[in-house]
């Protein structure tokens, strides 16, 4: 059995922890921000809704159909070349944003989306009938309606993102996924791969908690 060395092993998992926070959090800032504008321009933008454009609605709707399905191994790949121009590397923590991006963005889309169908029409139409124009029936009712089941999706976001970093170090973006193909599986280290794990779950598990708790605050205010 090899020895385990927590001297050695203890600086290197700090450092790719620091890299996976920092991959979500720079990922989840930009998807949050564009995922939910992408949402809410869906929502508005369906047939027979508030500002009903066919046009802008099917062609932000193909676009997501077309990037969801897509493995994030292969976009990260993909997109190499487009790292390479914005950030000038394609190797690295900072590297893997623009994938992880990407991917965090269209199915924060989705979910945003599917949270602002979900609320009552019912109180859409009495806004609509006491003369609210459609953005502030937009910004005013439905939004603020939706927040708290919309806080859940942002969580699981950050979860996928979670795994999708692990992914990402395969492929040379850092982090914890990273830590466990080098140090644990290469050199057949299981201590490596458990305390990978372990810290994996821990994230996990301290960001559902965070956004559990959020969710009922929003919920509670409304």
């Amino acid at each position: 059995m090899r020895d385990i060395d927590l001297d050695a092993l203890l600086p290197k998992l700090g450092t790719a922890l620091l890299e996976t926070l920092q991959m979500i959090t720079s990922s989840f800032l930009i998807a949050a921000v564009l995922g939910v504008l992408l949402g809410v321009l869906l929502y508005a933008t369906r047939p027979g809704n508030l500002l009903d454009n066919r046009v802008v609605f099917a062609a932000l709707n193909t676009v997501i159909n077309v990037i969801r399905p897509i493995p994030f191994i292969i976009i990260i790949i993909a997109l190499i070349p487009v790292t390479r121009a914005l950030i000038g590397t394609s190797i690295g923590t900072s590297a893997a944003v623009p994938a992880l991006a990407l991917v965090a963005t269209v199915a924060i889309a989705r979910i945003a989306e599917s949270n602002l169908v979900a609320v009552d029409p019912g109180t859409v139409d009495a806004g609509a009938a006491m003369g609210a124009s459609p953005p502030r029936v937009l910004f005013t009712i439905v939004i603020p309606e939706s927040l708290g089941p919309l806080t859940l999706g942002l969580t699981y976001i950050v979860v996928a993102l979670v795994d999708a970093t692990a992914v990402a170090g395969l492929v040379g973006a850092g982090g914890l996924g990273s830590l466990a193909l080098t140090y644990g599986y290469q050199r057949f280290d299981w201590f490596v791969m458990v305390a990978v794990v372990l810290t994996l779950i821990v994230i996990v598990q301290l960001t559902q908690l965070a956004g559990n708790r959020i969710a009922r605050a929003v919920q509670h205010q409304r």
